[in-house]
């Protein structure tokens, strides 16, 4: 039943009636009657909605204490209400189909005068604030709701009752003393919670009848300070593998799997759902905390299996917050300002050093000439004048060490007996780490600018006792205004631009109009570059914009049989992107003389050295780019769920259609072309007396992407659970083990995202092809048409086989704990064939087939503790563990050798030849293996010769020698743990997570170069092999002019344990009575072997974007006048 709180109530019911049903204001007159012994008022009220169209509207506290009557009575409304509530004191209205119920006050004594009662609503397990919960005066009008801190302020008199309710707890009362402060303490309602488990589509599944590996999040945790979703799933999510990559704004978002990577070929990515509707990673990443009101992960088959072909890896469910039938709107402000400074900065030699580098090179090169005079290495030390001794750190030059973020959000949740709306708008502004050089060069602001607006409105009609219609919009604006030139260019001009050649521009001289840029003249005119110069010299605006709206119709289907329904859903999604670019040509300068006075006065003679010989127009050129999206989707569901004594039964039968439309505009037909996909899927669960727990889930789907006889697959599953904790025998352990049940399961998935081709079992023939060859030596060529792609009308599902075994426990009502292993077998996994002869005439010619295979297997772990000591104190702990590790098992492949298949290694590995050091002098390079990569000297590094090692091969080491690294570069095991302190109104917490099982190799930050003057890290400088330290490990060789093939082989010189384990987010905040004021932080610190960089970004040489070091200060109201 629902509940009437009366006063404003009667004004707004009214208006909604007028709004939704016109005709109902009419007296609505008709007979009921009412006959029983001893029947109760809530008996009798049910009698006359199950045999009329009458409804009623009350407080179920003003009716429960009523005594029950002998009744029989019939006639019109009026005379049977009037015998049923006849000494009751209840009064009614009726209005229309209506009636409202109300208790008549009763009149309070003088002495029991109204006073304002503060109070807090806690979970009397966890010590959390309840929000939301419904608090009022038993017998009276009066009411509220809890605010976002659970608190409350209610005129009550001493002697009155509270009755505290909220959906998921058993409702309590409570007796006001002479105290003006209450703690309410609400017990979880086993049987409620058993039923608001959102699982697959949407669907409810009791708590403990689940059968598959589902794991649910409270949105709270994921309110980590940070722009993008994904940042906060690293160790907090069991089963999830997730990494951030770079810290670059509008792009940080974390590349994530859930439980690891199954295939080597198409998406590895989960499927995410938004409240029905599949969206990106990058929508995730846009979605605002504050707007989730649940997230799930499905893990294994049983849980996936009704998703088909979609949910092969996983899928994530996110449903948004609905309205709720209160008096007055609750409003939530939040605001929060950030610091962020990068993880790790890249240190770079000073010019006087790096002349001494450079020249020393030179001499390990073989040359007795020196290319900076020791007269030019001490100006530069001096620092005579930044134009002629030009000493330039240029990422000192490109980058700041701070940036200034803002993050608002507004939400508004209310709503009547009809109609319930939730509404929020969120605001984010993010800049970047490049320096504003606007003033400096008469440009403009490059830094990287993102403003993100986000925008959910969800709107729910309840057309009638059993009908419901929703609409759901979200909306994400984003605007982003960044350089011309990537950021990873930009990143690698700092490394790779010399800093002694030339400054960053010279002096104006009075004649030039334009900037004289400042280039090396060692280095032909196409090398050249000049990375503050490209920064400055163009920039990009780029608007996108995605739209996700969903209408659904939910209607109950009870006047059929009882427990049936029925779902509708249609959505659209359309994503759009235009980018506005501007570019500018920039002239290029070299010294080419300079002179001092007697004044010490400096004059400089210049060079242009642009390609073209003349000057290059500055002026601004204009470009545009469009790309986009649509997507058309559409599911209906027919749910049945009822249960029968002790038997609970569930099924579920589901038709969906989905429609992909991406607007290409660079000619490329085919994938213009719409992708389409159908399918039906199906459930049917079972539990007895709740101990004894079955489930058989199908999905049947149909795909394009293969030929007639290939287009449908059928992928079913099944699993199986026992509740011991249920069993009478298990009693005298619930004082120790609250809850126990294990659980197991079986499954087929699939997978038709091959690899991203499409149509693959139809050839591609180039008319306008030169022709092929063939021959053993391949030294024969014939002209005509060419095939691009021979077709394979033989593709077909990539398939995987899920097993899954799990163990759910609670211990002492505090600690609960969820265990699962996993394995799966992934076959038929799309693969371009590499056995083919070449003197086929294939060479160019892609030929696909399903013939690699993989299994993956491993277990994740999760543990949750609360316990509230004292009156005061609460304390909670939060940790899981993640371990996924995948192994190929087939591969169409040729090695030169069996060590170097791919077979039995995991995918992500790298390929690396094993170091013995350096060589310490010309004998023992003599007298080891020879190796081709150069003339070789002391200090060079010393390769193993494996091959021999295995038995093959020569005493020549060669590229052919290599292995496969131990670790893969994504890591197997992810972990994250934490506490949350509560004391009074002052709350702490901190959360560590790390990772290890990953490896990462180092490259491209090798020193001066081919064609180029790279210039030198630090730790390279410290700590590098020369006459004057002839260590042999040393942690680089011998420096050279000219790149050495030899020392910059992949090898594990160069490969790095990527372990790491960071203070992830740290929190402290004091609420006061409707705000919080807080502090939080993250990637506060980070402990790692591997020092040179965020091991995290993964290998390289560092210079990127770097992840963000955030201090985040927040403050949050609520304003809540119920």
């Amino acid at each position: 039943m629902k509940k009437c709180t009366c006063g404003r109530w009667y004004l707004r019911l009214i208006v909604l009636l007028v709004l939704f049903f016109p005709l109902a204001l009419s007296a609505a007159q008709g007979r009921v009657s009412v006959k029983g012994q001893s029947v109760t008022v809530k008996q009798a009220i049910k009698i006359i909605e199950s045999n009329s169209n009458f409804k009623f509207f009350f407080n179920p506290s003003d009716i429960d204490a009523l005594p029950c009557k002998n009744l029989n009575c019939e006639g019109e409304i009026s005379e049977v209400l009037e015998e049923v509530f006849a000494g009751s004191g209840v009064s009614y209205v009726i209005m229309g189909n209506d009636i409202i119920l109300k208790l008549e006050k009763q009149t309070a004594s003088p002495k029991q005068k109204n006073t304002e009662i503060v109070g807090g609503v806690v979970d009397a397990r966890s010590g959390e604030s309840v929000v939301g919960a419904t608090v009022q005066v038993k017998g009276g009008s009066n009411g509220v709701i809890t605010d976002i801190n659970g608190k409350f302020t209610i005129k009550a008199a001493p002697g009155n009752i509270l009755v505290v309710s909220y959906i998921g707890y058993e409702t309590k009362e409570v007796k006001i003393t002479n105290g003006k402060v209450l703690v309410v303490e609400l017990v979880e309602d086993t049987k409620q919670l058993e039923e608001v488990v959102v699982t697959a589509y949407g669907s409810g599944q009791k708590k403990a009848s689940m059968v598959g590996s589902v794991q649910a999040i409270r949105p709270t945790e994921l309110q980590v300070p940070s722009a993008s979703l994904s940042n906060s799933f690293a160790g907090r999510l069991a089963g999830v593998i997730a990494v951030q990559r770079t810290g670059q704004p509008g792009a940080d978002g974390s590349d994530f799997y859930i439980r690891g990577i199954s295939t080597m070929n198409g998406a590895t990515n989960p499927l995410i759902i938004l409240d029905g509707v599949e969206i990106s990673s990058g929508d995730l990443d846009n979605l605002d905390p504050e707007i989730i009101d649940g997230f799930s992960i499905l893990k294994d088959a049983t849980a996936t299996a009704m998703y088909g072909t979609r949910g092969a890896n996983g899928v994530m469910i996110i449903t948004t917050k609905s309205g709720r039938n209160i008096d007055k709107p609750i409003i939530n402000f939040r605001l929060e300002g950030q610091i962020t400074t990068p993880t790790s900065k890249p240190k770079f030699v000073d010019g006087s050093t790096y002349m001494d580098l450079f020249n020393e090179s030179l001499l390990n090169s073989g040359s007795t000439e020196s290319a900076y005079s020791a007269e030019t290495i001490a100006g530069t030390r001096a620092g005579l004048n930044p134009y002629a001794y030009p000493n330039v750190n240029w990422y000192d030059e490109l980058f700041k060490d701070q940036a200034f973020n803002q993050n608002i959000n507004v939400n508004i949740r209310g709503g009547g007996r009809r109609v319930d709306y939730f509404s929020s708008v969120t605001v984010n502004h993010e800049t970047g780490m490049i320096k504003n050089r606007s003033k400096d060069f008469f440009s403009y602001n490059n830094n990287i600018n993102v403003m993100r607006y986000s925008f959910q409105n969800n709107i729910n009609a309840y057309l009638g006792k059993d009908s419901r219609l929703s609409l759901r919009l979200n909306v994400q604006l984003r605007k982003t205004k960044q350089p011309n030139i990537s950021t990873g260019d930009l990143f690698a001009g700092a490394i790779d631009t010399s800093p002694v050649e030339a400054p960053v521009y010279f002096p104006a001289d009075g004649i030039t109009t334009h900037i004289k840029w400042g280039v090396n003249d060692r280095l032909k005119p196409g090398q050249q570059q000049n990375p503050v110069a490209q920064l400055a010299s163009g920039y990009q605006d780029n608007f996108r914009s995605t739209v996700v709206a969903a209408l659904e119709f939910d209607q109950k289907l009870n006047f059929i049989t009882e427990g049936l329904r029925f779902k509708a859903l249609a959505s659209f999604k359309n994503w759009s992107s235009t980018t506005n670019s501007a570019t500018a040509g920039w002239n290029k300068y070299h010294l080419q003389d300079f002179s001092v006075d007697d004044n010490g006065i400096y004059s400089f003679v210049t060079g242009l050295q642009n390609e073209s010989g003349g000057e290059v127009s500055t002026d601004l050129k204009p470009g545009v780019a469009n790309s986009g999206d649509r997507r058309f989707y559409f599911q209906a569901i027919m749910d049945y769920n009822r249960t029968f004594g002790k038997h609970d039964v569930n099924a579920m039968f589901i038709y969906n259609q989905d429609e992909l439309v991406t607007q290409l505009f660079s000619g490329d037909l085919i994938a213009a072309l719409p992708k389409r996909k159908q399918g039906i899927a199906a459930r049917l669960s079972y539990a007895y007396d709740g101990k004894y727990l079955a489930e058989v889930n199908m999905g049947y789907n149909g795909s394009e992407n293969f030929a007639k006889g290939h287009r449908w697959g059928f992928f079913p599953s099944l699993a199986v659970g026992y509740n011991i904790s249920e069993e009478n025998f298990f009693e005298p352990l619930r004082n120790i083990f609250s809850n126990m049940k294990i659980r197991a399961s079986w499954g087929l998935v699939g997978n038709d995202n091959i690899g991203g081709a499409r149509f693959v079992y139809l050839p591609i023939v180039n008319l306008g092809g030169a022709g092929y060859t063939t021959g053993l030596d391949g030294n024969v060529t014939y002209k005509g048409p060419v095939y691009s792609r021979y077709g394979n009308p033989d593709i077909t599902w990539e398939v995987g086989k899920k097993i899954n075994v799990g163990l759910d426990l609670q211990l002492f009502n505090s600690l609960n704990l969820t265990m699962d292993y996993f394995h799966e077998d992934r076959t038929d996994i799309f693969q371009q064939r590499g056995t083919i002869p070449q003197y086929l005439g294939t060479a160019g010619t892609q030929v696909f087939g399903n013939l690699a295979a993989m299994k993956n297997q491993g277990f994740d772990f999760a543990a949750d503790f609360n316990k509230k000591i004292g009156k005061d104190w609460f304390i909670s702990f939060k940790g899981t563990f993640t371990y996924a590790h995948n192994e190929i098992t087939e591969y169409d492949e040729s090695p030169k050798y069996a060590f170097q298949s791919k077979i039995g290694q995991s995918a992500n590995i790298p390929s690396i030849m094993i170091s013995d050091g350096l060589f310490k002098d010309l004998d023992e390079i003599n007298n080891a293996n020879q190796q081709i990569g150069g003339n070789l000297s002391a200090g060079d590094i010393k390769y193993v010769n494996v091959s021999k090692l295995h038995g093959y091969g020569d005493d020549i080491v060669d590229i052919s020698d290599w292995v496969w690294a131990k670790h893969p570069t994504v890591p197997e095991i992810v972990y994250g743990f934490g506490p949350s302190i509560r004391w009074k109104n002052l709350d702490f917490s901190f959360f560590f997570q790390g990772v290890t099982n990953v490896s990462l190799v180092m490259s491209d930050f090798h020193p001066f170069g081919d064609n180029s003057l790279r210039n030198v890290l630090t730790w390279i400088a410290d700590d590098h092999w020369s006459s004057d330290n002839q260590n042999v490990k040393a942690a680089y060789p011998r420096l050279t002019r000219d790149t050495s093939v030899n020392n910059t082989k992949a090898s594990d010189y160069w490969l790095r344990d990527a372990s790491f384990i960071k203070l992830k987010n740290a929190e402290i905040g004091y609420t006061f009575k409707n705000m919080r004021f807080y502090v939080s932080g993250m990637n506060l610190a980070t402990f790692s072997p591997f020092k040179h960089w965020d091991p995290e970004q993964g290998g390289g040489n560092g210079l990127k974007y770097p992840t963000q070091r955030v201090f985040n200060f927040g403050f949050q109201m609520t304003i809540n006048n119920n």
